[in-house]
């Protein structure tokens, strides 16, 4: 069914050398001897060629130091451990790993190291150049950085190669056809930023994975569906600001399941007292207020963040108790989002602005809708309208109001009010659902299927809109010939999108039928029918199929075709016996054989539908049987529950003629033809001779 709407919320390692001390033994005479014989040897030939050795370039020492400062960093650090470091470097040095509780994720982000003596800027920044592709090379990975150590401060700062290109793609240059690019480096390195970066990467790694093994492992036939309901993986910039800007840029767009669905990422960049984190919160609430599903978690740590706001003297009281009063409904604590509200509106109603006071009331009346007071819900809808008469959640609120209480022509005016003024997927979808049933309860049968029709085109996107629907057409597309007719089609379209559904085809074959019975069957005849129906009971089971299949006999019954009703009514007493025994008997009776609908017809008359049509049947039986005073028992049941019953009256006085009995036969008919003058059953006895009724 379509989901009820409610507001949105208000916009508003230092290497250590040591060296071990050795003794130094005394020289002997006889060494000091030795040792002057070998210094004279070693003065005939001169070595100093040899002392010729390859220099050690001052990069070479400075990238050993940023290596070592960045190994000391990674050393200490509980979120991340050097996996790997790249032999072939083409603008990776190493690869850092995610640890999560101590246990490797496979969670991986590709770092360049760099090293510098040169002097800092005025603003303490750090500058290095690198060659384009390096930079390239690491953006195929996502939250790659550049390290660099800079030996002047001995400190370790780092840059994201994302936010290298952000700053070159902003600056207007024409850099892609440079060969060298210039890093700023300004953000130190630290134990508590390489904990966010991993918060970061692995929250990210996790969606996406979940994404691709969901995909992975879907049924062909259901990939197309699970393509559109799967939100874009959305990539949270590293940079705190940054981030902020695009969770109220997305919040203000209406965008509640894609923040959502990034919580986690946005979580792990700002801090959780960040201000923006609200917009998180709100977006999940959002989420549960609008009928979709929400964290309730979420929600609650949302309430405790925006409730330490109030306070900060920095946002309107007002604003923040409505949004803690929406929280508190999103958990279905009514009387406790009653109170945010009240407060809430002591607030607002202070202020400049119709639409949060609006709001607010509209809101407070699904509170107590939700508790129970319908009467007091209404009066703050109605409130909430003369504060913004365009409020769409007011009207769709009051419209819901009088659906309930059979208001249906004003139900209707309260629903084509409703006008939302973004494109929220299934908002206005909602407002059609509802008007389709308020139009089928005012007989406006040819409206409520063209707003199916309308509807029909966002049913890809909302999964309740085929099943709404479907029952709507279901209740009433049997109220009138006009809706028979419409709805044949719309069971066809649905069985294109439903293949073989039991109740599509129930339903189209219970139309077809009704308008046969009507008189409009449009020249279908049983064969051509019974072609469709056996296609389609096949897969209707149970008592719909029973049902069914007792009014294709009663339509073979009307033709006269004794052989097919007795088929079809024996198929129904099959699949659920009970009162379907009647029909199957009374067939059996006219292909004259009792001793098969006898038993049949006995359980219907004793147990299962004790009235007079079904002892007559038990009569016939009998008198197919040739058993005489049970068939006389049988009728007079049968005229002691309805006396005007015609048939038994003549039955039983033939019954009786053909025993031999023709006084009691006389005396039978006499009695019938009194009650029936103008019976052609009477006629012909009047026409006998006049014994007969002597």
């Amino acid at each position: 069914m379509p989901e009820f709407v409610e507001g949105r919320q208000v916009r508003h390692h230092h290497w250590a050398l040591s060296s071990i001390g050795t003794r130094v033994a005394e020289p002997s005479i006889a060494n000091a001897e030795v040792s002057c014989v070998l210094c004279t040897s070693l003065k005939r030939y001169k070595m100093d060629h040899l002392d010729d050795l390859p220099k050690r370039h001052a990069n070479h020492a400075t990238e050993s130091k940023a290596e070592a400062a960045f190994q000391n960093l990674l050393s200490n650090s509980k979120d991340f451990f050097l996996q790997a470091s790249d032999r072939k470097d083409y603008g990776t040095d190493c690869q850092i790993e995610v640890i999560d509780s101590e246990r490797a994720t496979n969670v991986r982000i590709h770092v360049q190291l760099k090293g510098t003596e040169g002097a800092a800027n005025a603003d303490g920044s750090i500058c290095v150049e690198i060659r384009r592709s390096n930079l390239n090379y690491l953006l195929m990975q996502p939250y790659s950085f550049f390290a660099c150590y800079h030996v002047p401060s001995d400190t370790l700062r780092f840059c994201f190669a994302d936010a290298v290109i952000r700053k070159y793609e902003h600056s207007g240059q024409n850099w892609s056809q440079q060969q060298t690019l210039t890093v700023t480096f300004l953000e130190p390195l630290t134990d508590t930023r390489l904990k966010s970066l991993a918060a970061l990467a692995k929250s990210s790694a996790a969606l996406s994975r979940n994404i691709r093994v969901t995909q992975t492992t879907a049924f062909p036939d259901d990939l197309h569906g699970i393509i559109k309901s799967i939100l874009p993986d959305l990539h949270v910039p590293e940079d705190e600001a940054m981030a902020a800007a695009m969770l109220s840029s997305l919040y203000d767009s209406g965008a509640d399941e894609t923040i959502s669905a990034a919580f986690e990422k946005f979580a792990s960049v700002l801090h959780c007292d960040h201000d923006a984190m609200a917009f998180c919160y709100m977006a999940e609430i959002n989420l549960v207020m609008t009928g979709r599903v929400g964290n309730a978690g979420r929600i609650a740590n949302g309430i405790t963040h925006i409730t330490s706001k109030i306070n900060s003297g920095r946002y309107d009281p007002g604003s923040l108790y409505y949004s803690i009063g929406n929280g508190f409904s999103a958990l279905g604590r009514e009387e406790e989002a009653v109170k945010a509200y009240e407060t809430a509106l002591k607030y607002l109603a202070g202020e400049d602005g119709a639409q949060p006071l609006a709001e607010c009331y509209k809101n407070l009346g699904s509170s107590y809708e939700k508790l129970g007071d319908q009467e007091k819900a209404a009066e703050f809808f109605r409130e909430a309208l003369r504060h913004n008469f365009q409020l769409p959640e007011a009207h769709q609120a009051l419209g819901l109001h009088c659906l309930k209480n059979g208001k249906y022509r004003e139900a209707l005016e309260h629903f084509d009010q409703v006008v939302f003024s973004e494109r929220t997927l299934g908002k206005q979808s909602s407002v059609s659902g509802w008007r389709i049933n308020v139009l089928f309860n005012l007989d406006e049968g040819r409206a409520a299927f063209r707003e199916i029709g309308t509807l029909l085109s966002d049913a890809g996107d909302e999964a309740w809109i085929w099943p709404w629907c479907a029952r709507q057409v279901a209740n009433f597309g049997r109220a009138s010939l006009e809706n028979a007719r419409l709805s044949i089609p719309f069971w066809d379209r649905y069985l294109k999108t439903h293949p073989n559904c039991p109740c599509g085809l129930r339903e189209r074959l219970l139309n077809r039928l009704y308008l046969r019975s009507e008189g409009q069957s449009t020249g279908l005849t049983y064969p051509l029918f019974k072609v469709e129906f056996e296609a389609s009971i096949q897969y209707v089971h149970g008592e719909a199929a029973a049902y069914l299949w007792d009014r294709l006999g009663h339509w073979a019954q009307e033709d006269e075709n004794w052989k097919e009703a007795e088929r079809c009514f024996r198929a129904a007493y099959d699949l659920a016996a009970g009162h379907y025994g009647y029909c199957l008997g009374a067939a059996l009776n006219f292909l004259n054989r009792p001793e098969e609908s006898l038993p049949i017809l006995l359980s219907q008359a004793e147990e299962i539908q004790p009235d007079d049509m079904s002892w007559f049947q038990v009569a016939v039986a009998y008198e197919k049987l040739g058993r005489v005073s049970e068939s006389i028992d049988a009728y007079k049941k049968t005229i002691a529950l309805n006396p005007n019953y015609d048939l038994a009256w003549f039955n039983m006085g033939g019954v009786h003629w053909n025993a031999g009995q023709w006084e009691e036969a006389s005396r039978v008919w006499k009695i019938a033809v009194d009650k029936f003058p103008n019976h052609e059953l009477a006629v012909r006895i009047r026409r006998d001779p006049p014994f007969i009724l002597r």
